[in-house]
């Protein structure tokens, strides 16, 4: 008697679906965050090579042609002394941009030493500078660097020293409690046991887990070191004029709101949007990074 094969219906049992299916069908990052990130790259471009997108100068007056509309003469209007609102904006990516980076570079450079000092330094260390770092989070950022600033003084390097220390405490206590962690974990007890030098340990083990959530909390931190710089620029501490910098191209802006809106709107729209596509994709860095990090 002939037997009959019958095809096995129904579901797969689980083991048949494997682990590169599974991982087939991770979707792709959302639109929105791909829509930022061609955004940011566009903005890199123009900072790095404004000249491709305008042949004017950002510091050429025309007076007769003070406080014009937009239009064809000029895209985005000319402010009180004709100068092209359009060119000097594209020109006043690279002054924000590096004060962005600048300040976001340096405060979590001194953010590791500061809480690695503090993890690794032994208690009355870890005592002393975490109640300095206490005393500097209870001032606000904005304000902190603010007060740096009047005792520094005005200008471009002072923005991004004050700006890179006020926000050095939230990143000192992240990395702190990154490095406590590390420091319990079974492979640098095994280190130590091995005799390893401490600094090895140290570089080699303690010092990259620690940095990884840091490198993550910074890509949302440069949006708000972004805006801080152009928040100091516009009390006219930041880059000194003619520099076409955002914050100072928008603080010239607040005097012509009734006469001409535009000088100070297109300057604030272009740090608002900004600041919008390096949260979005920021947040975006620091979720992947948490799901990675919790399987």
């Amino acid at each position: 008697m002939a037997t009959t094969l019958v095809p096995e219906l129904g579901p797969k049992p689980a083991a048949a679906v494997s682990a590169p299916a599974r991982r087939r069908r991770q979707p792709g990052p959302p639109v929105s965050v791909l829509l930022a990130g061609a955004l940011l790259l566009l903005v890199l471009l123009v900072a790095v090579a404004p000249g491709l997108f305008t042949s004017g100068s950002p510091t050429a007056t025309d007076p007769p042609a003070a406080l014009r509309g937009p239009g064809a003469g000029a895209w985005l209007g000319t402010d009180q002394l004709g100068r092209d609102l359009y060119t000097r904006i594209l020109y006043g990516a690279r002054p924000s941009l590096l004060l962005g980076f600048g300040s976001t570079v340096l405060s979590v450079v001194l953010g590791a030493a500061f809480g690695l000092a503090a993890a690794l330094g032994g208690r009355v260390a870890d005592q002393v500078l975490m109640r300095l770092a206490d005393a500097l989070l209870a001032l606000p950022a904005l304000l902190l660097a603010l007060l740096i600033v009047a005792v520094l003084g005005a200008g471009t390097v002072n923005v991004m020293l004050a700006i890179g220390i006020a926000f050095v405490p939230g990143y000192a206590r992240l990395v702190r409690a990154e490095a406590l962690v590390v420091r319990r974990s079974g492979y640098v007890e095994s280190a130590v046991a091995l005799g390893l030098p401490r600094r090895t340990i140290v570089l080699r083990h303690v010092l990259p887990n620690a940095l990884a959530p840091l490198l993550t909390l910074a890509a949302v931190g440069f949006g708000t070191a972004l805006i801080s710089a152009s928040g100091l620029s516009f009390l006219g501490l930041g880059p000194a004029a003619p520099s076409p910098e955002w914050g100072a191209l928008l603080s010239a802006g607040r005097d012509f709101l009734q006469t001409a809106w535009w000088i100070g709107v297109f300057p604030g729209a272009a740090v608002t949007v900004t600041v919008i596509a390096v949260n979005v994709v920021g947040r975006h860095v620091q979720e992947r990074f948490t799901r990675r990090s919790a399987r």
